[in-house]
């Protein structure tokens, strides 16, 4: 049995697809096709599809018209392990997009994302709930999360 993420475009799925594999270590394009029959979106040919993953997740996606957008509801994680990985995915995937709290970004093509340091978790999770504490309420503050400010935050 396997278990996969499919992501519904309305357009612009090859590009979205080549972005997103590009910015992700590990992660590649398995293939792209048309659907050869006509289909409730649209002519033969008209409806893409595409299997990729992103790091060590399968995604399939579709190109097919409006349906449904993008919400919270399905986002994408991606945990770094330093600020320049944070920084460089956040400035990528926010171009043409929009940012939010908590390390939340909208994509060009409304895909949600949360860039995330890896040492979050260490630090939310201290045995010290003061520590803990103090490092969620920081947490709580910023757009872009920033490593420096969040330990900051543990050493009070």
């Amino acid at each position: 049995m396997k278990v996969t993420q499919h992501l519904w475009f309305e357009k612009d799925m090859e590009k979205a697809v080549s972005f997103y594999t590009s910015l992700i270590p590990g992660s590649s394009i398995e293939w792209i096709s048309a659907i050869p029959a006509e289909t409730p979106s649209g002519p033969a040919g008209s409806v893409k599809l595409a299997g990729f993953t992103l790091g060590d997740q399968r995604y399939m996606a579709i190109e097919a018209g409006p349906l449904d957008p993008f919400n919270h509801s399905f986002s994408i994680i991606v945990g770094c392990d330093s600020q320049e990985e944070i920084d460089h995915l956040w400035n990528a995937l926010s171009e043409g997009g929009s940012t939010e709290q908590c390390g939340w970004l909208r994509d060009r093509w409304g895909l949600c994302w949360q860039i995330t340091p890896t040492r979050l978790g260490e630090l939310m999770s201290d045995p010290d709930p003061a520590r803990a504490k103090r490092v969620t309420e920081a947490m709580l503050k910023m757009v872009k999360f920033d490593i420096a400010g969040l330990e900051a935050a543990a050493r009070g």
